[in-house]
């Protein structure tokens, strides 16, 4: 998963998302950190379609390394930091 072209803008998408108020700044309600970022943004941040950036996300999501938050017709995404946690714990034991 982290080893293809594709992995590694993953690996980019979980490094933003741990300070998600200075790497998406902007306009919305609330704190970027709180509510979680869209699609929409990390799209615009990668330079790719909406709809590959969500492929992306739900990917990560499906995987448990992301949490999802509705919000109106909105999705926000936000890392799972203990979920982080315990996949690195995996591979320092030789997984």
């Amino acid at each position: 998963m982290l080893r293809t072209p594709s992995g590694h803008t993953r690996r980019d998408i979980l490094d933003w998302l741990k300070d998600p108020a200075a790497n998406f700044p902007g306009p919305g309600p609330g704190d970027p950190g709180e509510r979680g970022v869209t699609a929409r943004a990390l799209a615009a941040r990668l330079g790719v379609p909406r709809r590959t950036a969500r492929a992306h996300l739900d990917l990560l999501t499906r995987l448990g390394l992301l949490r999802t938050r509705r919000i109106r017709c909105r999705t926000y995404y936000r890392r799972d930091e203990v979920r982080i946690a315990e996949v690195a714990r995996m591979f320092e034991k030789g997984w």
